[in-house]
């Protein structure tokens, strides 16, 4: 397979991955915003850790100076200078998407396609009401589900969907990294307190955790416990170690699991990703050694990515997607 073709499904699925994640995390932050709206100081904080988990609250700053909602909705959805609103990844995701039409199902295509020409109406508008913007967010999880089902039901398990694979479960790693790296500088995990519980449970609601670990560890709102799910729980499929797993069953597949001198690297990458995670007790580290930890797990993704970016020639992973 050519390297421009797996370049193109691999970050198709990322930004489709992304569209996804973006999306529900600007719909969870709308809700929790009328939830608090006596809060102004958390409301604002929410809203600058939004930033950082989706974007650049520096560069959102250098475009529009003051924090308004209307404003954060028009860089975060349909921003054309924003490389990460919703417009653009939209856009990466069809563009993507039209350079295979011959490899991924035509329904795929399709469905991405109709919606980001809906999705343009939007683009333009000056002001959106919050509920057009939930009926826009909604789609996208729609059409994200839609696009999931058709690549599960559809696609030979061939090398194009591997590819496929190793882009949407990288990317959701990413974010649940991003996530945790923000939440831990937002909150130290060992201080009890209203404030502290709050920001951990908007961390399990951002990446869609909250029902799920209700299930499991109600009702212990613990701070080190929920570090501990989404960084390590195998069963999860938001999780950091759920994610990567998946990641490397796709690179044994596209090596016939086999180690190979130019594939070594990306195996020892996975290694030490899992050793960390095997040998890591949460709730025997101090904060230090926590924010430290969540830090080293971002850039092994980060590291991963460009070793994968490197092994299959594809566009290095700092390039603007």
């Amino acid at each position: 397979m050519l390297s421009r073709v797996a370049d193109s499904l691999y970050w198709m699925t990322r930004n489709c991955e992304r569209t996804e994640n973006n999306a529900h995390i600007l719909g969870v932050q709308l809700i929790r915003m009328l939830e608090v709206s006596e809060q102004d100081r958390i409301t604002h904080g929410d809203w600058e850790s939004i930033l950082e988990i989706c974007s650049s609250k520096m560069e959102y700053e250098r475009m529009y100076g003051e924090i308004t909602v209307q404003n954060l909705i028009q860089y975060l959805a349909f921003s054309k200078e924003n490389p990460n609103s919703i417009t653009n990844t939209l856009l990466h995701v069809r563009e993507n998407a039209k350079m295979t039409r011959n490899i991924i199902p035509n329904d795929l295509w399709e469905v991405w396609n109709n919606f980001y020409l809906v999705s343009q109406a939007n683009v333009n508008k000056k002001d959106c009401s919050l509920k057009e913007i939930h009926s826009f967010l909604k789609q996208i999880k729609i059409t994200s589900m839609t696009s999931t089902g058709i690549i599960d039901s559809a696609m030979s398990r061939d090398l194009p969907y591997q590819f496929m694979k190793i882009g949407k479960w990288l990317e959701r790693a990413e974010k649940t990294a991003i996530i945790l790296k923000v939440s831990v500088e937002r909150s130290n995990p060992f201080q009890e307190s209203g404030l502290t519980e709050y920001y951990w449970r908007s961390a399990l609601q951002l990446v869609n955790g909250y029902e799920d670990y209700s299930k499991k560890f109600r009702p212990l709102m613990n701070p080190k416990l929920i570090l501990q799910f989404l960084l390590s729980d195998k069963s999860f499929p938001r999780s950091i170690r759920y994610c990567m797993s998946h990641v490397r069953k796709a690179i044994m597949q596209l090596e016939r699991e086999r180690v190979s001198h130019y594939s070594w690297k990306m195996y020892a990458a996975l290694d030490k990703l899992r050793t960390d995670f095997d040998e890591t007790r949460i709730e025997e580290m101090t904060f230090e050694e926590i924010e430290s930890f969540v830090n080293l797990t971002l850039e092994r993704c980060s590291e991963f990515n460009q070793i994968f970016s490197e092994t299959y020639y594809l566009i290095e992973a700092d390039s603007v997607q």
